[in-house]
Protein backbone atom coordinates (compact mmCIF):
# COMPACT_ATOMS: atom_id res chain seq x y z
CA UNK A 1 0.00 0.00 0.00
CA UNK A 2 1.33 3.07 -0.91
CA UNK A 3 2.52 5.52 1.57
CA UNK A 4 0.02 8.83 2.42
CA UNK A 5 1.74 12.00 1.62
CA UNK A 6 1.58 14.70 4.39
CA UNK A 7 -1.03 17.70 3.75
CA UNK A 8 1.84 20.20 3.85
CA UNK A 9 4.40 18.35 1.15
CA UNK A 10 1.13 17.91 -0.93
CA UNK A 11 0.60 21.57 -1.11
CA UNK A 12 4.62 22.80 -0.89
CA UNK A 13 4.95 23.61 -4.92
CA UNK A 14 1.85 25.84 -4.77
CA UNK A 15 3.77 27.45 -1.77
CA UNK A 16 7.03 27.28 -3.52
CA UNK A 17 5.45 29.20 -6.28
CA UNK A 18 3.89 31.90 -4.34
CA UNK A 19 7.30 33.45 -2.56
CA UNK A 20 10.03 34.82 -4.48
CA UNK A 21 13.11 32.88 -3.34
CA UNK A 22 15.23 35.00 -5.26
CA UNK A 23 16.02 32.87 -8.03
CA UNK A 24 15.65 29.01 -9.05
CA UNK A 25 14.67 26.61 -6.18
CA UNK A 26 17.16 23.61 -6.01
CA UNK A 27 15.56 22.05 -2.47
CA UNK A 28 13.40 22.11 0.21
CA UNK A 29 13.00 20.01 3.17
CA UNK A 30 12.35 19.14 6.55
CA UNK A 31 13.59 20.90 8.54
CA UNK A 32 14.17 21.34 12.58
CA UNK A 33 12.67 19.80 15.55
CA UNK A 34 9.40 21.88 15.94
CA UNK A 35 5.93 19.53 16.14
CA UNK A 36 3.52 22.23 15.63
CA UNK A 37 4.18 23.88 12.24
CA UNK A 38 5.61 22.07 8.95
CA UNK A 39 9.09 23.24 8.73
CA UNK A 40 11.06 22.66 5.30
CA UNK A 41 14.35 24.92 4.29
CA UNK A 42 14.77 25.96 0.82
CA UNK A 43 17.71 26.74 -1.01
CA UNK A 44 17.99 28.70 -4.34
CA UNK A 45 20.79 27.51 -7.01
CA UNK A 46 22.94 30.74 -5.50
CA UNK A 47 22.78 28.63 -2.22
CA UNK A 48 20.74 31.23 -0.38
CA UNK A 49 18.54 29.56 2.10
CA UNK A 50 15.04 30.62 3.50
CA UNK A 51 12.69 28.69 6.36
CA UNK A 52 9.29 28.48 4.87
CA UNK A 53 6.90 27.27 7.64
CA UNK A 54 3.01 25.96 6.86
CA UNK A 55 1.31 27.37 10.29
CA UNK A 56 -0.79 24.19 12.22
CA UNK A 57 -4.30 24.86 11.38
CA UNK A 58 -4.99 22.98 15.04
CA UNK A 59 -2.97 25.18 16.99
CA UNK A 60 -3.66 28.70 15.22
CA UNK A 61 -7.25 29.25 14.26
CA UNK A 62 -6.29 32.83 12.90
CA UNK A 63 -3.33 33.10 10.89
CA UNK A 64 -3.84 36.26 9.35
CA UNK A 65 -4.50 37.76 13.30
CA UNK A 66 -0.76 35.99 13.99
CA UNK A 67 1.05 37.09 10.85
CA UNK A 68 -0.37 40.51 11.71
CA UNK A 69 1.14 40.01 15.49
CA UNK A 70 4.64 38.85 13.94
CA UNK A 71 5.03 41.30 11.10
CA UNK A 72 4.36 44.29 13.49
CA UNK A 73 6.78 42.97 16.10
CA UNK A 74 9.68 42.36 13.46
CA UNK A 75 9.11 45.08 11.65
CA UNK A 76 9.51 46.68 15.21
CA UNK A 77 12.34 44.85 16.45
CA UNK A 78 14.21 45.86 12.83
CA UNK A 79 13.98 49.36 13.72
CA UNK A 80 15.13 49.17 17.03
CA UNK A 81 18.13 46.56 16.09
CA UNK A 82 19.28 49.11 13.75
CA UNK A 83 18.71 52.07 16.06
CA UNK A 84 21.42 50.04 18.89
CA UNK A 85 23.80 49.55 15.54
CA UNK A 86 22.76 46.35 14.90
CA UNK A 87 22.57 43.71 12.72
CA UNK A 88 19.31 43.46 11.25
CA UNK A 89 19.58 40.99 9.31
CA UNK A 90 21.09 38.58 12.46
CA UNK A 91 19.29 40.08 15.47
CA UNK A 92 15.49 40.11 14.21
CA UNK A 93 13.54 37.89 12.36
CA UNK A 94 11.76 39.08 8.63
CA UNK A 95 9.13 38.23 7.10
CA UNK A 96 9.41 37.45 2.99
CA UNK A 97 5.98 38.90 1.99
CA UNK A 98 4.73 36.68 -1.29
CA UNK A 99 5.30 37.46 -4.64
CA UNK A 100 1.87 39.63 -4.59
CA UNK A 101 3.14 41.66 -1.11
CA UNK A 102 1.31 39.30 0.97
CA UNK A 103 2.75 38.12 4.66
CA UNK A 104 1.85 34.91 3.99
CA UNK A 105 0.59 32.35 1.09
CA UNK A 106 -3.03 30.55 2.21
CA UNK A 107 -3.02 27.38 -0.16
CA UNK A 108 -5.63 25.34 -1.61
CA UNK A 109 -6.54 23.79 1.24
CA UNK A 110 -6.81 27.23 3.38
CA UNK A 111 -3.51 26.27 4.88
CA UNK A 112 -1.06 29.63 5.89
CA UNK A 113 2.52 29.43 4.76
CA UNK A 114 5.37 31.76 5.39
CA UNK A 115 8.65 32.57 4.95
CA UNK A 116 11.78 33.82 7.04
CA UNK A 117 15.25 34.53 5.44
CA UNK A 118 17.43 31.77 6.82
CA UNK A 119 20.24 33.20 9.87
CA UNK A 120 23.18 32.00 9.00
CA UNK A 121 26.30 31.19 10.98
CA UNK A 122 24.02 30.48 14.20
CA UNK A 123 23.08 27.13 16.17
CA UNK A 124 20.01 26.11 17.97
CA UNK A 125 20.26 23.95 21.07
CA UNK A 126 17.49 21.42 22.98
CA UNK A 127 19.05 22.18 26.13
CA UNK A 128 21.08 24.15 28.49
CA UNK A 129 23.93 22.20 28.80
CA UNK A 130 25.75 24.31 30.63
CA UNK A 131 25.12 27.53 32.82
CA UNK A 132 26.64 29.63 29.88
CA UNK A 133 23.94 28.57 27.45
CA UNK A 134 21.26 29.35 29.94
CA UNK A 135 22.58 32.57 30.53
CA UNK A 136 22.90 33.22 27.21
CA UNK A 137 19.16 33.02 26.63
CA UNK A 138 18.33 34.82 30.03
CA UNK A 139 20.20 37.52 28.02
CA UNK A 140 18.23 36.83 24.71
CA UNK A 141 15.12 36.75 26.35
CA UNK A 142 15.53 40.03 28.45
CA UNK A 143 16.85 42.23 25.47
CA UNK A 144 13.71 40.90 23.77
CA UNK A 145 11.76 42.95 26.40
CA UNK A 146 13.88 46.07 26.22
CA UNK A 147 13.74 46.21 22.76
CA UNK A 148 10.46 45.85 22.55
CA UNK A 149 9.38 47.92 25.54
CA UNK A 150 7.68 51.15 23.56
CA UNK A 151 5.68 48.57 21.32
CA UNK A 152 1.64 49.12 22.03
CA UNK A 153 1.44 45.36 23.58
CA UNK A 154 -2.61 46.36 23.49
CA UNK A 155 -2.67 45.86 20.10
CA UNK A 156 -1.56 42.76 19.76
CA UNK A 157 -3.86 40.08 18.87
CA UNK A 158 -4.27 36.82 21.40
CA UNK A 159 -3.40 33.78 18.95
CA UNK A 160 -4.20 31.18 21.72
CA UNK A 161 -6.99 32.90 23.71
CA UNK A 162 -6.11 32.97 27.87
CA UNK A 163 -2.93 31.23 27.26
CA UNK A 164 -1.18 32.04 30.43
CA UNK A 165 -4.29 32.63 32.44
CA UNK A 166 -3.94 30.97 35.95
CA UNK A 167 -7.03 31.61 36.70
CA UNK A 168 -8.52 30.02 33.92
CA UNK A 169 -6.40 27.06 34.03
CA UNK A 170 -8.09 26.79 37.30
CA UNK A 171 -11.29 26.50 36.34
CA UNK A 172 -10.48 24.57 33.66
CA UNK A 173 -9.07 21.71 36.14
CA UNK A 174 -11.91 22.08 38.41
CA UNK A 175 -14.25 21.07 35.16
CA UNK A 176 -12.29 18.51 34.29
CA UNK A 177 -12.39 16.82 37.94
CA UNK A 178 -16.26 17.65 38.44
CA UNK A 179 -16.56 15.59 34.53
CA UNK A 180 -13.56 12.97 35.36
CA UNK A 181 -15.13 11.24 31.90
CA UNK A 182 -12.33 8.28 32.66
CA UNK A 183 -13.01 7.73 36.58
CA UNK A 184 -8.90 8.87 36.92
CA UNK A 185 -9.50 11.65 39.30
CA UNK A 186 -9.58 9.07 42.72
CA UNK A 187 -5.64 7.85 41.18
CA UNK A 188 -4.12 11.68 41.25
CA UNK A 189 -6.24 12.81 44.75
CA UNK A 190 -2.65 14.38 45.90
CA UNK A 191 -2.44 16.10 42.72
CA UNK A 192 -5.44 17.55 43.00
CA UNK A 193 -5.58 18.72 46.30
CA UNK A 194 -1.91 20.29 45.40
CA UNK A 195 -3.58 22.16 42.97
CA UNK A 196 -6.57 23.25 44.85
CA UNK A 197 -4.68 24.45 47.79
CA UNK A 198 -2.75 26.89 45.90
CA UNK A 199 -5.76 28.81 44.54
CA UNK A 200 -5.26 31.90 45.65
CA UNK A 201 -1.72 31.79 44.06
CA UNK A 202 -3.40 31.66 40.83
CA UNK A 203 -4.49 35.03 41.02
CA UNK A 204 -1.49 36.79 42.77
CA UNK A 205 0.24 38.01 39.02
CA UNK A 206 -3.52 38.78 37.29
CA UNK A 207 -4.59 40.33 40.18
CA UNK A 208 -1.38 42.70 40.33
CA UNK A 209 -1.52 43.86 36.78
CA UNK A 210 -6.03 44.18 37.13
CA UNK A 211 -4.03 46.56 40.23
CA UNK A 212 -2.18 48.40 37.77
CA UNK A 213 1.03 46.94 39.45
CA UNK A 214 2.42 44.84 36.95
CA UNK A 215 2.46 46.51 33.05
CA UNK A 216 1.05 44.60 29.94
CA UNK A 217 3.82 43.37 27.97
CA UNK A 218 4.85 42.05 24.13
CA UNK A 219 5.59 38.32 25.98
CA UNK A 220 6.85 35.26 23.90
CA UNK A 221 4.95 33.26 26.17
CA UNK A 222 7.64 30.20 25.11
CA UNK A 223 10.87 30.62 26.14
CA UNK A 224 12.90 27.92 26.02
CA UNK A 225 16.41 27.54 24.99
CA UNK A 226 15.40 25.94 21.59
CA UNK A 227 13.82 29.32 20.61
CA UNK A 228 17.18 31.49 20.25
CA UNK A 229 19.36 31.21 18.05
CA UNK A 230 22.84 31.41 19.14
CA UNK A 231 25.62 32.80 17.15
CA UNK A 232 28.03 29.80 16.38
CA UNK A 233 31.13 31.50 17.00
CA UNK A 234 30.66 33.50 20.14
CA UNK A 235 27.55 31.66 22.00
CA UNK A 236 25.70 34.97 22.18
CA UNK A 237 22.15 34.91 21.98
CA UNK A 238 21.38 36.28 18.61
CA UNK A 239 18.02 36.21 17.87
CA UNK A 240 14.83 35.16 19.24
CA UNK A 241 12.69 32.69 17.33
CA UNK A 242 8.97 31.17 17.26
CA UNK A 243 6.51 34.06 17.31
CA UNK A 244 3.38 32.19 16.93
CA UNK A 245 2.87 32.78 20.25
CA UNK A 246 3.71 36.81 21.05
CA UNK A 247 0.65 38.22 22.46
CA UNK A 248 0.39 40.39 25.33
CA UNK A 249 1.32 39.18 28.59
CA UNK A 250 3.47 39.67 31.47
CA UNK A 251 7.17 40.33 31.91
CA UNK A 252 7.39 37.33 34.80
CA UNK A 253 5.54 34.49 32.95
CA UNK A 254 8.47 34.59 30.50
CA UNK A 255 11.33 34.37 33.50
CA UNK A 256 9.36 32.20 34.96
CA UNK A 257 8.51 30.06 32.04
CA UNK A 258 12.30 29.51 31.28
CA UNK A 259 13.53 28.97 34.91
CA UNK A 260 10.19 26.00 34.30
CA UNK A 261 12.02 24.54 31.53
CA UNK A 262 15.91 25.22 32.24
CA UNK A 263 16.76 25.61 36.42
CA UNK A 264 16.32 22.00 36.91
CA UNK A 265 18.44 18.84 35.38
CA UNK A 266 15.59 16.59 35.42
CA UNK A 267 13.36 15.11 32.25
CA UNK A 268 10.09 16.90 32.40
CA UNK A 269 8.25 13.48 32.88
CA UNK A 270 10.83 11.83 35.39
CA UNK A 271 8.79 9.17 37.47
CA UNK A 272 11.76 9.72 40.26
CA UNK A 273 10.88 12.58 41.77
CA UNK A 274 14.44 12.69 43.69
CA UNK A 275 15.85 13.68 40.68
CA UNK A 276 13.46 16.48 40.11
CA UNK A 277 15.13 19.90 41.95
CA UNK A 278 14.79 23.56 41.61
CA UNK A 279 18.67 24.66 40.15
CA UNK A 280 19.17 27.79 42.34
CA UNK A 281 22.52 28.72 41.17
CA UNK A 282 20.95 28.15 37.98
CA UNK A 283 18.00 29.98 38.77
CA UNK A 284 20.63 33.18 39.68
CA UNK A 285 22.47 33.22 36.85
CA UNK A 286 19.25 33.31 34.91
CA UNK A 287 17.82 35.99 36.84
CA UNK A 288 21.19 37.64 36.57
CA UNK A 289 21.43 37.39 32.53
CA UNK A 290 17.55 38.36 31.89
CA UNK A 291 18.06 41.68 33.83
CA UNK A 292 21.13 42.24 32.30
CA UNK A 293 19.48 42.07 29.00
CA UNK A 294 16.40 44.06 29.74
CA UNK A 295 18.66 46.81 30.66
CA UNK A 296 16.48 48.67 33.21
CA UNK A 297 13.65 48.29 31.55
CA UNK A 298 11.69 46.55 33.67
CA UNK A 299 10.19 47.78 37.05
CA UNK A 300 10.86 47.50 40.00
CA UNK A 301 7.22 45.77 40.86
CA UNK A 302 8.24 43.35 37.88
CA UNK A 303 11.76 42.51 39.69
CA UNK A 304 10.41 41.66 42.85
CA UNK A 305 7.40 39.26 40.99
CA UNK A 306 9.63 36.99 39.06
CA UNK A 307 9.72 34.31 42.12
CA UNK A 308 6.05 34.70 41.13
CA UNK A 309 6.48 34.50 37.46
CA UNK A 310 8.99 31.45 38.30
CA UNK A 311 6.05 29.81 40.59
CA UNK A 312 3.14 30.91 38.98
CA UNK A 313 4.23 29.08 35.06
CA UNK A 314 5.41 25.64 36.83
CA UNK A 315 2.15 25.61 38.89
CA UNK A 316 0.14 26.49 35.48
CA UNK A 317 2.16 24.04 33.09
CA UNK A 318 1.29 21.34 36.46
CA UNK A 319 -2.28 21.81 35.84
CA UNK A 320 -2.52 21.59 32.30
CA UNK A 321 -1.09 18.39 32.30
CA UNK A 322 -3.28 17.42 35.24
CA UNK A 323 -6.17 18.45 33.48
CA UNK A 324 -5.42 17.02 30.20
CA UNK A 325 -4.67 13.68 32.34
CA UNK A 326 -8.74 13.66 33.49
CA UNK A 327 -9.82 14.54 30.31
CA UNK A 328 -8.07 11.79 28.33
CA UNK A 329 -4.87 13.24 26.97
CA UNK A 330 -6.22 14.72 24.18
CA UNK A 331 -3.76 18.04 23.94
CA UNK A 332 -0.33 16.75 25.26
CA UNK A 333 0.96 13.49 23.30
CA UNK A 334 2.12 10.88 25.19
CA UNK A 335 3.54 7.61 24.56
CA UNK A 336 2.50 5.20 28.04
CA UNK A 337 -0.13 5.76 30.05
CA UNK A 338 -0.17 7.81 32.81
CA UNK A 339 2.65 10.24 30.99
CA UNK A 340 0.78 13.36 31.87
CA UNK A 341 0.19 12.45 35.31
CA UNK A 342 3.67 12.04 35.49
CA UNK A 343 4.36 15.65 33.64
CA UNK A 344 2.27 16.80 36.73
CA UNK A 345 4.14 15.49 39.41
CA UNK A 346 7.61 17.06 38.00
CA UNK A 347 6.19 20.03 37.68
CA UNK A 348 4.21 20.20 41.11
CA UNK A 349 7.27 19.22 42.68
CA UNK A 350 9.71 22.07 41.55
CA UNK A 351 6.74 24.35 42.57
CA UNK A 352 7.07 22.81 46.36
CA UNK A 353 11.10 23.35 45.88
CA UNK A 354 10.13 26.77 45.02
CA UNK A 355 8.53 27.28 48.23
CA UNK A 356 11.18 25.97 50.25
CA UNK A 357 13.25 28.17 48.95
CA UNK A 358 10.94 30.93 48.24
CA UNK A 359 13.20 33.64 50.63
CA UNK A 360 16.78 32.72 48.68
CA UNK A 361 14.57 33.23 45.62
CA UNK A 362 13.82 36.88 46.83
CA UNK A 363 17.09 37.64 47.75
CA UNK A 364 18.14 36.78 44.39
CA UNK A 365 15.93 39.23 42.60
CA UNK A 366 16.70 41.68 45.60
CA UNK A 367 20.37 42.63 44.67
CA UNK A 368 19.26 43.11 41.02
CA UNK A 369 16.46 45.87 42.32
CA UNK A 370 17.38 49.56 42.31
Amino acid sequence: MAQAIPAAETHLPQALEAFDFGGPVSEAVRYGEGHINDTFCVTNQAGTRYILQRISADAFKRPDELMENILGVTEYLGREVRRAGGDRSREALEVLRTRSGEPFFSDSAGGAWRVYPYVEGTVCCQTAETPELFAAAGRAFGRFQRLLQGYPAETLHETIPRFHDTEDRLSRLKAALEADPLGRAQGCRAEIDFALAREADCSVALQALRDGVLPLRVTHNDTKLNNVLLDAKTGRGLCIIDLDTVMPGLSINDFGDSIRFGANHSAEDERDLGKVNLDLDLFEVYAGAFLEGAEGSLTDAEIRFLPWGAKLMTLECGMRFLTDHLEGDHYFHIHREGQNLDRCRTQFKLVADMEAAWDQMERIVGRYRK
